[in-house]
């Protein structure tokens, strides 16, 4: 948004067999930190190393093997929290959060239940313009992540890999303020575009390292008010926690199948159940995983190999010196600095790399609004038929502002920049010195261009008529010159010269 005003969208309401129903959705987003070690050893985080490659003895839970915290971990933790204007704990604490599984040696989590390390803050998801919806976040914590169970490489036994066991994880829990399906895709890519541009987490859903647990529930409407006056939560349903979701078509498939589900129970007389589910896209369903648990249920308790962890308000003055010019912030700056639309700040803002490569190409041609045309729509154009990314570009910002500059001179044309670019796309090369090797300059001189007019016009008898009756044939004439002269005519100069010289 550019600014603080902005609408709140209605909530998303779904009609059952006999009343109407909102939702009502909580986040649990588990975003893994962007380090080179783990939260409590100095194994590797890399992905994609041969199984159980990258395990310190403190991962395998090797008997006397303690655990000691990463800075850099703590650090990411606190940039993020400043990246969501929360409030940063000087004094946090870890616990154990118990519970059996293969992949998790210890047989118990590091996690922050009680002290985590950054409070309340916020996100303001765009839903357009002028609409918006402001997302409370409850807290970040930092834990350990487990490693991974694989059933499908042999019929009668499962292996376990520990790479990923003890790299360090982020929870960032939001309140229950997100009021559907879009609205819960929109929320997660707003979190993983903040993410990004922090440099904490690279968002990168396929291989794990951004997942979300989506808490779902329903209520008639007027409940969800009574809520935010009171903050009391029986005025809302029971929620249903969908677990490890990775894609945001995904997401807002099972949120709508999850709703329609305890709908569907509630008005047949019956009670939603408390539980934790797991959506099948194949099915688009969702099937129980298991009872929800409570915080007893793990008996937690303060870890004793690690003391409470205290910073100092130093330390995270120093990290919020370093912090990046924000999505929200770079937009605003897009849109007021250098005359762009929302729409074309939204654009190139969603990706920071694109809005890197933009501000190159900006800085080589100095025009904001022609750089912004000429990525949009020819150089993410040409990206996305090829399937590539801004990172694969073979035409770099120098080279695209080059073009640009061309234009702006009056070198060439806008068709003659579209073959420029092509040319240069393909084969690579210096703008202008491939536009003078070629003969590609445009044709500015007015006398030469009159003559072509008066050619056409003198062969064209019949045609001058219809014009001169309808002026909008013209522009067959000017379609005629621009021909002749290859599209290196100046354009403005035949349009106005076949005008003057038809009487138009």
């Amino acid at each position: 948004m550019l600014d603080l005003s902005y609408k709140t969208p209605e909530p998303k309401v779904i009609a059952g067999a006999k009343h109407d129903w909102e939702l009502v959705i909580g986040m649990e987003v588990h975003a893994q930190v962007s380090s080179n070690a783990k939260l409590f050893s100095g194994a590797s985080t890399g992905f994609g190393a041969e199984p159980n490659s990258h395990v310190a003895f403190v991962d395998a839970a090797m008997p006397g093997m303690l655990p000691v915290i990463n800075e850099f971990c703590v650090a990411q933790a606190v940039r993020t929290g400043l990246g969501l204007k929360a409030a940063i704990n000087l004094r946090s604490a870890f616990d154990r959060k118990n519970y059996f599984y293969p992949d998790l040696p210890q047989g118990y989590q590091i996690s922050q239940l009680y002290h985590p390390i950054v409070g309340e803050g916020e996100i303001l998801v765009d839903m357009g313009p002028g609409v918006a919806r402001k997302v409370r976040i409850e807290r970040i914590h930092l834990e350990q992540d487990a490693g991974k169970s694989i059933h499908d490489m042999d019929p009668n036994m499962s292996f376990v890999d520990l790479n990923r066991t003890g790299v360090a994880l982020m929870e960032i829990v939001s309140r229950p303020d997100i009021r559907g399906p879009e609205e819960a895709a929109a929320y997660v890519v707003k979190l993983r575009q903040i993410l990004r541009y922090l440099g904490t987490c690279d968002g990168n859903m396929q291989n794990g390292n951004l997942r979300a647990d989506v808490n779902v529930s329903v209520c008639r409407p007027g409940q969800y008010e009574k809520y935010q006056e009171t903050q009391d939560f029986s005025h809302l349903g029971t929620r249903c926690e969908l677990k490890n979701m990775n894609s945001m078509r995904f997401i807002q498939a099972a949120i709508d199948y999850e709703a329609r589900r305890q709908i569907a129970i509630l008005e047949d007389g019956g009670k939603v159940v408390q539980e934790t589910r797991l959506y099948d896209p194949d099915k688009n369903e969702t099937r129980s995983m298991r009872s929800k648990e409570e915080a007893h249920d793990y008996r937690y308790f303060p870890c004793p190999d690690l003391l409470p962890l205290e910073i100092e308000q130093g330390w995270v003055d120093d990290i919020a010196a370093t912090m990046p010019e924000l999505p929200d912030g770079k937009k605003h700056r897009f849109v007021t600095d250098l005359g762009l639309s929302e729409y074309d700040a939204s654009v190139l803002t969603a990706e920071v790399e694109n809005a890197d490569y933009f501000e190159a190409v900006v800085a080589a041609c100095e025009d904001g609004k022609l750089a912004a045309n000429w990525v949009i729509n020819e150089l993410f154009g040409r990206l996305k038929k090829d399937g590539a990314e801004i990172g694969d570009s073979p035409v770099s910002p120098v080279q695209l502002g080059g073009i640009i500059r061309l234009i702006k001179s009056g070198d060439i044309s806008g068709k003659i920049a579209k073959d420029l670019f092509e040319i240069v796309y393909t084969e690579g090369g210096d703008p202008a010195e491939i536009v003078d090797a070629r003969g590609m300059k445009q044709v500015t001189d007015l006398g030469a261009i009159e003559k072509a007019v008066d050619e056409i016009i003198a062969a064209n008898p019949a045609q001058v008529e219809k014009a001169k009756a309808n002026p909008k044939l013209a522009g067959w004439f000017v379609g005629q010159v621009m021909k002749a002269s290859g599209g290196k005519a100046n354009p403005a100069a035949v349009n106005e010269l076949v005008a003057k010289k038809l009487g138009l």
